[in-house]
């Protein structure tokens, strides 16, 4: 019987089952996958990582390996404005560093980022099954009995489901979400070009969604760009050509002639907040858990969070001879993460309304704000440190980058 069994081999199932096993060795840890074995090796896409989550990153032993194709972001700057303004004023500045020597958050290709807790995971011994899904499973007093789409069946003492925002196995533990669409999608895609960025981030408030430059390293960007789906469709089948004229126009020419590097996708944004984190013997973390719009940029920072949260509650409770799978000890983790989770994902609401308009009234009122924030340097450091994850009291140890 395994001790605990993840469902899904992205990187908060990967660090959950690392974090787990790094600070109990003997507990039997297991990894399941639907995707086949190399899937994970064509994701093109790269997210940016907090102070805290490198931190944690660092203590399960892969955020050195990680940091070589990192890209710091050195500085952050905020506008409001419309595509066909000639002049974009830049109404907030955040400098990069949380503390000295240290950036807020890098740009890190999550190719990278999945390679080497996969690396630390095989390291651990943790098994990693692809090409099954849990297509059932029944709770009984001492373990649950999951179902796999072989046919075969494990018992495993605690069900972590990491298998993302439309999750089977959150629906099968009857968890019910507040859930609803922006009617916007969020085009990614990666481009080079000819001038450094120095490590500058942009966020750029357009009518249609925030518009998203984060530096990667030799002179690339990642873009995620929100438009309203319709649009959004329509940019992604039109042409090298239209797709880039249409990129420029929204990048601006600062950073001389672009070109996309790599495919371009298109992802429906919406709001997805689970009811409940756990129920017995079942545990929810990453996507599955939660599902929030990019304007923030912590969506992957949120799942590493529930990481270093559920991972800290199981080996506690099992150093002190506890049930891992008991509900008493499961409600721990669900009121450490419950209602950071649901304030982020109204924070980052509030803003995606408040943004995606045009609206002169409020484009005053949101214009006058964002200059408030940039005259009140101590209002600045305090959301800083917000972002970076690294102020608020109660965090846990890892994110605090101490061991379990």
């Amino acid at each position: 019987m395994l001790d605990m069994m993840v469902v899904g081999a992205g990187y908060v199932g990967l660090a959950a089952a690392v974090a787990v096993k790094q600070a109990a060795p003997h507990l039997n840890i297991e990894v399941v996958e639907a995707a086949p074995a190399h899937v994970w090796e064509k994701d093109e896409r790269a997210s940016a990582i907090i102070t805290a989550a490198s931190k944690m990153l660092d203590i399960l032993g892969v955020w050195d390996e990680i940091l070589v194709h990192a890209q710091p972001i050195n500085r952050m700057i905020v506008t409001d404005s419309r595509t066909s303004d000639p002049v974009r004023p830049v109404f907030l500045t955040f400098d990069g560093e949380i503390e000295e020597g240290k950036p807020f958050a890098h740009m890190v290709p999550n190719v990278e980022m999945v390679r080497a807790l996969r690396g630390a995971a095989e390291r651990l011994g943790i098994a990693i099954r692809h090409g099954l899904s849990a297509t059932a499973f029944t709770t009984g007093g001492t373990c649950t009995t999951v179902t796999l789409s072989d046919g075969s069946t494990v018992e495993t003492r605690l069900l972590v489901a990491c298998d993302g925002v439309r999750s089977k196995l959150r629906d099968m533990a009857g968890i019910r979400t507040v859930n609803w669409q922006y009617g916007q999608s969020g085009i990614v895609a990666t481009v080079a070009h000819e001038r450094p960025h120095e490590g500058v981030a942009e966020e750029h408030f357009l009518p249609s969604g925030p518009f998203a430059i984060l530096p990667l390293t030799n002179n690339r960007s990642s873009l995620v760009w929100t438009e309203r789906t319709a649009d959004a469709d329509r940019l992604i089948a039109s042409d090298d050509l239209v797709f880039e004229d249409e990129l420029q126009r929204r990048f601006g020419h600062k950073l001389g002639e672009l070109t996309v590097v790599g495919g371009r996708k298109a992802f429906p944004l919406g709001l997805t907040l689970s009811r409940a984190f756990v129920a017995p013997r079942f545990a929810l973390a990453g996507d599955a858990a939660h599902g929030i719009h990019p304007i923030s940029g912590q969506g992957l920072n949120l799942g590493f969070k529930d990481v270093a949260a559920l991972a800290e509650t199981v080996v506690e409770a099992d150093r002190l001879g506890l049930d891992i799978g008991s509900l008493n000890v499961l409600e721990r983790y669900q009121s450490w993460r419950r209602f950071d989770t649901f304030r982020m994902g109204v924070t980052t609401d509030v803003l995606n309304r408040l943004f995606s308009n045009d609206i002169t009234p409020i484009r005053i009122a949101r214009d006058f704000g964002l200059g408030l924030v940039e005259r009140m340097p101590k209002l600045k450091d305090f959301f800083i440190g917000q972002a970076a994850g690294t102020t608020g009291e109660g965090n846990p140890k890892l994110l605090a980058g101490e061991q379990i």
